[in-house]
């Protein structure tokens, strides 16, 4: 296979790890950043976003060459906007060659042809390269200036929502140790991503084995949790319930032992907010800072980097988190003072449970009554409430396969607390109620370390 050799400007597909090939191109890096020493590679912008990266020339292709295999096996909305964006560049930029063709000098001579000019991120026209529903803005900058600020109606809380760039891969790592407790469904997706991006991460789990294929990942290892806080600027944990995050922090060799001034810690579970607040409490009172940060999404979304994170407590934590989060995330939101994003993962939660508990009676009803599931599932798809999460739990269901994305008992669990906040809040919360019933069923039944659609045997049994 004949060597295509690349040169500054070519126009490429450039792949990144797991992610998939992007349009991009070949530009000079800026003076600060050095080349990573031992690799042939060269400096790609995308185009569609604010995002570069240093990419192997292995993982390189000629843009022309290769567009119709790439179109085929790439359906995504950013990735197709990106194409037109690169497509409609090119088109203005052969006009503008054409218009120059046309004119002579004073002799009746025609200037020579120019070669086709390829922006560099300085010139005008960039712009129609970007993707048109995204704002200007550098991924360099803190993520502070690149928030997008949206004042609820009440005017209670500002929350500020900022898009990852995860998804193509060009993300500067932070310089700060960090730190990572909790190695289960959610964490372990976590973990792999900020070492993918760079991190320096020391990691620690109950369980010692699941560290080790983390460590052969580059990661480090911590002894006891008071450890790893002592030895890391942030701290990360993403545990099971309220007592497993208490015990985690208040616990003999705990991380309020290693917790001094200035060391960050940021709670990932999903608790209650009493429980936050008694955390953020107990690390403040040592000097520390704190930040909540809980995720939405499954083991699969946290393995593609592309979980929510909904944030509260400390913002400067969550500022100097800016490049975790991009690494493990899709979207951020802050939503302001500590606890108010395990309210809201607790309501989110508690409609998704709801949802998935009416989905499967939504199934056995269908096949009570003679009616064929699939069916119900290709109508149901083809309807206002066709999504990702209907299609797969309904085949996981047809298919018998409860392999857990997400754990029953951690559902169950979050539906529990979000009765109990409605009780706190004197608001009624009937159809959770209705639901945390049938998921106790399903634990009953021994679906605990189930899915959450493993919720369709309490229908059947």
């Amino acid at each position: 296979m004949a060597t295509v050799h690349l040169r500054i400007g070519d126009l490429v597909w450039g792949k990144l790890g797991r992610y998939p090939p992007w349009p991009g191109k070949i530009v000079s890096p800026p003076k600060d950043l050095k080349k990573p020493r031992g690799k042939k590679c060269h400096f790609v912008k995308f185009f569609g976003t604010e995002d570069h990266a240093w990419i192997k020339v292995e993982q390189l292709k000629p843009y022309h060459a290769h567009k119709e295999e790439m179109i085929k096996i790439n359906k995504g909305k950013r990735f197709q906007q990106a194409v037109d964006a690169v497509e409609d560049f090119l088109k203005k930029a052969k006009g503008k060659e054409q218009n120059s063709d046309g004119k002579g000098d004073s002799k009746g001579k025609k200037t020579p042809n120019k070669p086709l000019k390829i922006l560099d991120e300085d010139d005008e026209d960039l712009s129609a390269l970007k993707d048109p529903s995204e704002k200007p803005a550098s991924s360099m900058e803190p993520i502070s200036k690149r928030l997008k600020i949206i004042e609820e109606v009440t005017g209670s809380t500002s929350i500020q929502a900022a898009d990852s760039t995860a998804i193509n891969g060009s993300i500067t790592p932070t310089d700060k140790r960090i730190g990572f407790l909790g190695l289960g469904l959610m964490g372990s997706g976590i973990v792999s991503n900020l070492l993918k991006m760079g991190h320096i991460v020391t990691v620690w789990n109950r369980t010692a084995e699941k560290c080790d294929l983390f460590i052969q990942e580059g990661a480090r290892l911590g002894r006891t949790p008071a450890e790893v806080a002592s030895m890391c600027d942030i701290t990360f944990s993403c545990v099971s319930d309220p007592k497993a995050a208490r015990d985690l922090v208040l616990g003999p060799s705990g991380v309020l032992q290693g917790i001094r001034p200035g060391k960050c810690y940021v709670e990932m579970s999903t608790v209650d907010p009493e429980t936050i607040t008694e955390l953020s409490q107990v690390i403040t009172s040592r000097g520390g800072r704190f930040l909540e940060a809980p995720v939405a999404g499954s083991q699969q979304l946290s393995n593609d980097g592309m979980l929510v994170i909904l944030a509260a407590g400390d913002r400067t934590v969550y500022e100097d988190c800016s490049s975790c989060f991009q690494a493990m995330g899709k979207t951020s939101f802050f939503l302001g003072e500590a606890g108010n994003a395990a309210r809201m993962m607790l309501i989110l939660n508690m409609v998704q449970g709801s949802f998935m508990a009416t989905i499967a009676e939504g199934l056995t009803l269908a096949q009570a009554t003679g009616q064929s599931q699939q069916t119900f599932l290709d109508i149901l798809c083809q309807g206002q409430m066709a999504s990702t999460f209907v299609d797969q739990k309904c085949q996981n269901i047809l298919q018998g396969n409860f392999k857990p994305d997400y754990y029953l008992k951690h559902i169950q669990k979050d539906l529990r607390l979000a009765i109990s906040m409605g009780d706190m809040a004197n608001h009624p919360t009937p159809m959770a109620a209705a639901a945390n019933e049938v998921y106790k069923r399903a634990k009953a039944l021994d679906q605990s370390d189930n899915d959450i659609s493993a919720v369709y045997r309490a229908y059947i049994h």
